[in-house]
């Protein structure tokens, strides 16, 4: 494990306090898992933006597919 010093504005600090009064959680694991969540969220995020942009190349090739199944279709 790593220990990181870290500036957080008082408002933030003091609502991620009564969150943790509430749920009895150590602030270290609220962190914690605050931190990897949003890691998490990102990487989908990157991976949805991967998936439009590979998709968009590929988008007139499979119509064209498309299209040549349906000719082949409507001549039998």
């Amino acid at each position: 494990m790593k220990t990181v010093s870290l500036k957080i504005d008082d408002v933030i600090f003091n609502e991620t306090e009564q969150v943790l009064a509430k749920i009895k959680k150590p602030r270290n694991r609220y962190i914690n898992d605050a931190l990897d969540f949003y890691n998490k969220l990102h990487k989908r995020s990157a991976l949805a933006e991967k998936l439009q942009r590979e998709s968009n190349l590929v988008a007139k090739d499979s119509l064209k597919i498309l299209h040549e199944f349906e000719k082949f279709d409507d001549d039998n």
